[in-house]
């Protein structure tokens, strides 16, 4: 969940920003209340004011739109680096557990899985779209880290995301926010562990 909003585009006239808005806030309000099943797409033309057309005009089924309104919790700006690897992996904790634990998107998280299991090439467009940003700019704090002597030289940075996106994943989907300071803090000492690990 890291990449910004509004990034699909289509024939015909130019989006209109503020319609956008509008719908994916409905659709986030309706996941929150109604849950992933009835948030479809008539639901949310009802409660944003539109008409289903508008929205099929935008995106081409339910689980596109859903994606986008996840995608618009999230600001897509990656922690900034402050030079202290464990203080950058707990940012990056914090930021991951965040976006997960919000409600709209503990709603659509298992419903979205489930729809990727017969459609893998979606999944795949969705990893390009948000996770391959994410691993590069977290590849790109861990090279300077182990420069400056902070984590292990090749360190394994596709462990450290694994487990990074797993553990906040599971995290938010079973206990939200909760305790969420001392679980951020926990999971960022097991991170700089995995990255200080020699390379085998």
């Amino acid at each position: 969940m890291t990449a910004p909003a509004g990034t699909r585009s289509g024939p015909g006239r130019p989006r209109d920003p503020q319609l956008d808005a509008q719908v994916l806030a409905a659709a986030q309000e309706l996941l929150v209340s109604e849950g992933y099943e009835a948030t479809t797409i008539a639901a949310v033309a009802r409660r944003a004011g539109v008409v289903t057309t508008s929205i099929y005009r935008r995106w081409p089924s339910k689980r596109a739109l859903i994606e986008d309104a996840i995608f618009a919790l999230d600001t897509g700006n990656h922690p900034v680096p402050t030079g202290d690897l464990r203080a950058d992996l707990l940012a990056w904790t914090r930021l991951f557990l965040t976006a997960a634990a919000h409600p709209a998107a503990r709603s659509a998280i298992p419903g979205l899985l489930a729809a990727y299991h017969d459609d893998r090439e979606s999944y795949r467009r969705l990893l390009d779209r948000g996770e391959q940003p994410t691993r590069a700019a977290l590849r790109e704090l861990l090279a300077n880290a182990a420069a400056e002597g902070q984590a292990a030289p090749g360190c394994d940075v596709d462990a450290v995301f694994e487990c990074l996106r797993g553990a906040t994943l599971i995290r938010a989907l079973t206990h939200g926010a909760e305790d969420a300071d001392a679980f951020c803090r926990q999971i960022a000492d097991a991170l700089l562990a995995v990255a200080s690990a020699p390379t085998r």
